[in-house]
């Protein structure tokens, strides 16, 4: 029988060595989520039809932190559904933030990439084929979904939630200078190596933690890529940004000008 490595060789055609490379390759979704009953059954059946439409090896990984809605009881019944390799239920007790959500879904990733994204259906899994192919195509160590490039868009806001967006993300830019356009995002594609090298250098919390993710990957060399998404507001659930969220964001901000 022929070996992996010759079913990969350069005799092959383009095509047939780009799809023999996509099925050697892995990718975990970790979907952090809190209050997401009405959107988890959505994402998690957008992405099941994008991956397998695509023929991509995947693995999702729900980290819910002790949502008081039940949504780990659809959590339960989805891992059910869809069967316990596919779907990995991984639950927390409370609410412990963002970057801790990370680094407790990454102990159960078997993925060589991993992928981060929002659960509320903000974040269409139709791009992720094209983070693949993006982050194939450059080598790249990230990539990083943008609402500010190309024909990115943010769709459902209201005026007052884009001004803060563009604001804080022009802040940013000229603070920081990252080499990426959107800094605020929460939709990208990581080398596992290079997400758990990140999520050690970090120290940010809640959405400060996604502008660090990216000012410490300028600072480590890794490279980046773009691919230009399209944002819609959330359908069901409030926004769990607030006042309280906005000034930790400003004070991240001036912390890191004032240390990188």
């Amino acid at each position: 029988m022929a070996s992996e490595e010759a079913s990969c060789s350069p005799r092959r055609s383009r095509r047939e060595r780009a799809g023999c490379v996509l099925r050697q390759d892995k990718y975990s979704v970790l979907l952090p989520t809190y209050n997401e009953r009405e959107n988890l059954p959505l994402i998690v059946w957008l992405l099941v039809k994008s991956f397998s439409e695509s023929g991509i090896n995947y693995e999702i990984i729900i980290i819910d932190d002790g949502s008081p809605d039940g949504t780990r009881d659809v959590a339960e019944q989805l891992e059910k559904i869809y069967g316990s390799d596919k779907i990995l239920l991984r639950p927390r007790e409370k609410k412990l933030g963002l970057g801790t959500a990370y680094i407790h879904g990454l102990k159960y990733a078997t993925g060589n990439y991993i992928i981060i994204m929002d659960a509320d259906l903000s974040h269409h899994p139709k791009f992720i084929p094209e983070f693949i192919r993006k982050q194939k195509e450059g080598n790249f160590d990230i990539v990083s979904g943008t609402r500010y490039k190309g024909n990115g868009g943010v769709y459902g806001w209201d005026l007052k939630r884009k001004i803060i967006s563009r604001g804080a993300n022009f802040m940013t830019q000229i603070l920081l200078r990252p080499g990426a356009s959107d800094l605020t995002g929460s939709f990208r594609l990581y080398r596992k190596e290079v997400l758990q090298k990140l999520i050690e250098k970090c120290v940010s919390k809640g959405y400060v933690f996604q502008m660090e993710m990216i000012v410490r990957a300028r600072q480590l060399n890794y490279t980046i890529g773009e691919v230009p998404i399209s944002f819609v507001d959330r359908v069901y659930g409030e926004s769990k940004l607030g006042g309280n969220e906005i000034v930790s964001f400003l004070k991240g901000l001036l912390t890191l000008f004032a240390t990188t």
